[in-house]
């Protein structure tokens, strides 16, 4: 221990001493974790020196680490991150379902930040924001150069505490100022309705920590409403994804007991697990509410006719759930490809504040496949609308962004991947411009029709399929195979 000690404080100075040491000391006792290389962190503690004695101003120690092990972290994948103490608070607050902010969903776009929707009863949604609005600035500070972290702090806040945003809307060429309060949030992830007698329609927008409670209640009422249920749509479109127990929890409602759901390997022995449909590998605390809800149906969702709907936006989690409903041929898989996220990530606290989210495995269905960056291909293709696919094109899929990451360096592309990767950019942009010629001439018009509703094209031919009726598929749809196929 005495060298150990020695060690870490020749290489360091202050809090840098005290963070080395501690790696070392977990790296011993880990036991297959290779020893630190001596030479690499000399470096390290060098540069820390030189930032701490040299640089035009005097910089927190705290800070420095953190962005230290934020940059080191980053360039493992796009999945893995280091929470510091805001962004942990946030993570947290987003598995459970609910936070304090102004309720939209954001990305980012040429530097600014665009919102993909606002969450239906919202501030935002009352304020009247809508998709593809951009934000320029957040109170006094322009938003250009911000991260989309920094921009999602900034925008949460108190209950009843006030944010100014700047928003520039295109499509009526003009820049307007709102002034929006903060609220709680809660966002609900299961939504259900009888879409006709005998037939229902559930939809997963997330995987929360009260997914499987609201949906089970859900199902629940359904079938009291009507017992003789003859088919069920379990619509995961644009979801996300989210807890990996409440995917397999779901996978359960619909499979015989005890069944492989999932499977994940990684490099430590914990992350190589095989998930079955049973509560021991889905239950962390109190009731079960999928047995309750197998009694209260009589097994009836075990064997009613399935249809699971996915788009290029289901991921994670819900690639787990259909990949489990395919592989053991329960449900009918319809839509496009999913998005191909495969991989598990888990969060290690590294104090009461802090923590690491790590990709720690790759999950595998039933059969073996690989998810990542591949995704679920659907048994039937749909297009998004009866004329067509609008978004489509526009949707990033993890092979997009996963090359050089998880360990996998970019490898060359051959002519052909290269045509097509061409091609995909050529849809990509035309895809884009006639959406902006769409808002333009319709503004505030939905591009698509709301999940759910009447107009919803998707659903429709779902509810055809489940009724053996002809269903209007796609002719031109064509499978994305990985850019790197990533296996353990």
């Amino acid at each position: 221990m005495g060298y150990k000690l020695k060690v870490a404080g020749w290489i360091a100075v202050g809090a840098l001493a005290g963070a080395l040491t501690t790696m070392q000391l977990q790296a011993v006792a880990r036991g297959a974790v290779t020893p630190l290389p001596l030479e690499q962190l000399q470096q390290l503690a060098a540069v820390y020196g030189i930032i701490k004695s040299d640089f035009v101003k005097p910089v927190d120690d705290t800070e420095l680490i953190h962005d230290a092990i934020s940059g080191m972290v980053s360039g493992l994948d796009p999945h893995s991150q280091f929470f510091d103490p805001q962004e942990f608070r946030e993570f947290r607050e987003g598995t459970a379902g609910r936070f304090v902010g102004v309720g939209i969903e954001i990305s980012m776009e040429d530097g600014l930040v665009k919102v993909v929707s606002p969450i239906e009863g919202s501030p935002a949604f009352r304020a009247g924001l809508m998709a593809n609005d951009l934000i320029s600035q957040i109170d006094d500070t322009p938003v250009r150069g911000m991260t989309i972290g920094e921009a999602v702090r900034r925008m949460r806040g108190e209950p009843n505490t006030q944010v100014r945003l700047m928003i520039m809307r295109r499509s009526e060429n003009r820049s307007f100022s709102v002034t929006i309060t903060r609220q709680e949030i809660r966002t609900q992830s299961v939504r259900s309705r009888m879409i006709e007698p005998g037939f229902a329609w559930v939809r997963v927008s997330q995987f929360q920590e009260r997914t499987i409670e609201d949906f089970a209640r859900q199902v629940q009422a359904l079938y009291q409403q009507d017992p003789q249920l003859r088919g069920l749509v379990l619509d995961l479109r644009n979801d996300p994804g989210g807890l990996l127990d409440a995917a397999v929890a779901m996978s359960a409602a619909f499979l015989p007991e005890n069944v492989v759901v999932v499977s994940t390997n990684g490099q430590l022995p914990e992350s190589r697990a095989t998930f079955r449909a049973a509560p021991r590998y889905y239950l962390r605390s109190g009731p079960d509410h999928i047995q309750r809800l197998t009694e209260a149906t009589q097994g009836r969702l075990r064997t009613v006719p399935l249809v699971v709907l996915v788009n290029e936006g289901s991921a994670s989690a819900s690639e787990i759930v259909a990949g489990a409903l395919q592989d053991h041929r329960r449900a009918t898989i319809m839509g496009s490809q999913t998005f191909g996220k495969g991989s598990v990530q888990t969060v290690r606290p590294l104090g009461p504040d802090t923590a690491l989210k790590l990709t720690t495995a790759h999950y595998f269905s039933p059969s073996g496949r690989a998810i990542q960056d591949r995704g679920i291909v659907p048994d039937l293709w749909l297009y998004e609308t009866a004329a067509g696919d609008v978004l489509a094109a526009l949707r990033p899929r993890q092979a997009d962004i996963s090359a050089g990451h998880n360990g996998a360096p970019a490898r060359e592309l051959s002519e052909e991947e290269r045509a097509r990767e061409r091609q995909r950019e050529q849809e990509r942009e035309a895809a884009r411009q006639r959406l902006e010629e769409q808002q333009r001439l319709n503004p505030g018009q939905r591009l698509l029709p709301e999940f759910g509703s009447a107009e919803d094209f998707q659903l429709r031919q779902a509810l055809n399929h489940l009724q053996g009726l002809p269903v209007q598929v796609s002719q031109s749809a064509r499978e994305r195979p990985a850019a790197e196929r990533n296996a353990n």
